[in-house]
């Protein structure tokens, strides 16, 4: 049988394979270390739980925040041409680069006790730094850009002349963002949601330097883990893979949805 127009080089599917094998190879590595006789009770541990709960409730607000935020800052980046939004986009995507410490440090410096914000915030009796707000402010920092650009680049292809005739028949700019520019979105906000939730989930370098590790109130699961590896390496192990089982059920969830929006 002839090979069609779209058919791939056969020798393509090599450094694919290879590609596929290095990110699933470390996963299985964890799955083989994991103690599976008392995995649920490694997992179910009053510090584990409690680490698991603090990081699905403060990803959830960031990711509402990222939302809040994020969807304004995409629209704009996507529809003006201003020279000052053009100048300030590489700076709103920086996160996206920057070690998470550098995250950390630069939220301390803006948000801590003697920070630019802060030192007023603390005058005013708001402390943040070291507490749970801090967690959900680290992690919205870094996984605000997932979002941006996502909407960014759903945005740009959805282009703007349904908004254009919205406008040319009457509607009011507020009325053609809720009506119109929205829903032409909605499979952007998504993705970018879930991106940026899954982001928030695993985030670490920026929680540990901004908020600390203080159990139930700034230690999420990643930090469980990185305090486990040392003192109890089959706890770290099966609170990894439970790690693991929770980014993959939100992966899988994306996935599942834009099946369901195709059909």
């Amino acid at each position: 049988m002839a090979n069609r127009p779209t058919d791939l080089p056969g020798w393509v599917y090599v450094p694919a394979s290879i590609g596929a094998a290095f990110v699933v190879l470390p996963l299985v590595g964890i799955a083989v270390k994991v103690d599976w006789p008392h995995f649920w009770s490694l997992i179910s541990s009053p510090s584990a739980t409690t680490a698991l709960g603090l990081s699905l409730r403060t990803a959830a607000a960031s990711t509402a925040l990222c939302v809040l935020l994020g969807v304004p800052m995409a629209m704009v980046l996507a529809r003006s041409h201003a020279k000052v939004v053009q100048v300030l986009r590489p700076l709103v995507l920086l996160p996206l680069v920057l070690p998470p410490v550098v995250g950390g440090i630069a939220l301390l410096y803006a948000f801590g006790r003697m920070g630019l914000l802060g030192r007023y915030l603390d005058a005013a009796g708001v402390h943040i730094a070291f507490t749970t707000t801090a967690v959900v402010l680290a992690q919205t920092f870094v996984s605000l850009p997932f979002l941006v650009i996502a909407l960014e680049g759903a945005a740009r292809t959805a282009g703007a002349d349904y908004e254009v005739v919205a406008a040319t028949l009457g509607a009011r700019p507020s009325t053609v963002w809720w009506r119109v520019s929205l829903p032409l979105l909605w499979p952007g906000l998504i993705s970018g949601a879930v991106l940026a939730f899954a982001r928030s989930l695993g985030e670490f370098g920026a929680t540990l330097t901004f908020a600390g590790s203080r159990e139930g109130v700034t230690r999420t699961l990643p930090l469980a883990i990185y305090l486990q590896r040392v003192t109890d390496a089959d706890a770290a192990a099966a609170m990894s893979l439970l790690l693991v089982a929770v980014a993959a059920i939100v992966v899988l969830g994306l996935g599942a949805r834009r099946l369901a929006g195709v059909r």
